[in-house]
């Protein structure tokens, strides 16, 4: 599975209603509104590239309210397990 995280910037006005917008599509797992330089951010699993561009370019981005988005691809995630997995090398 891909996992990218897109970066919303929408509407001041349609926040809720874009965000439910974007959960309701197929393949993205959660959204977040926040404050901060973005107001949403959807997390997106797929199987392959192409269904990213569906998501994102072909549903997200033709959204009522969406104004802006930037996507990023996750190469690895980490939990904290394995951070701190990371840390204990060779400690008893």
């Amino acid at each position: 599975m891909i996992t990218a995280i897109v970066l919303i910037q929408a509407d001041i006005h349609q926040i809720p209603e874009t965000a439910q917008a974007v959960a309701d599509i197929p393949g993205v797992e959660e959204v977040y509104s926040c404050a901060g330089d973005v107001d949403l951010i959807a997390k997106v699993r797929v199987r392959d590239h192409e269904q990213i561009a569906t998501v994102v370019t072909g549903k997200i981005n033709r959204l009522p309210g969406v104004v802006k988005s930037a996507t990023h691809i996750a190469f690895r995630s980490y939990s904290s397990s394995d951070v701190e997995g990371g840390f204990s090398i060779g400690e008893n």
